[in-house]
């Protein structure tokens, strides 16, 4: 469990990096519609909310209360895998240890 705390935290750093660099210095409504007008970027867009949905299926599934998975459905639309890694580690640091609880939340009790 340890190592997978260490990953998603190392995600959400990257994660945290790589978006501030993309808010200060790109300019997402010129480079986004570049991006869009091409082939490949129209399927890494697919592939990446694919993605997203999957794991808010998970979301979903783990957390119990309805407004709390609501919100982080929300987040991972709109800010990616920050809220994915961010989702992980704290996910981690309540199992206790416990993969079932990890996988499971408080269906796991």
């Amino acid at each position: 469990m340890r190592i997978a705390k260490i990953v998603s935290l190392v995600g959400l750093l990257a994660m945290t990096g790589i978006l501030i660099y993309g808010f200060t210095l790109g300019n997402f409504s010129s480079e986004g519609s570049r991006l869009l007008a091409m082939p490949w970027g129209l399927v890494s867009l697919v592939d990446l909310y694919v993605g997203f949905s999957l794991f808010s299926c998970w979301i979903v599934f783990r957390e119990n209360r309805i407004l709390a998975a609501l919100i982080w459905v929300v987040l991972m639309m709109v800010l990616g895998f920050w809220a994915g890694a961010l989702y992980t580690f704290l996910a981690l640091q309540s199992s206790g240890g416990d993969w079932k609880r990890f996988w499971y939340g408080r269906r796991a009790i």
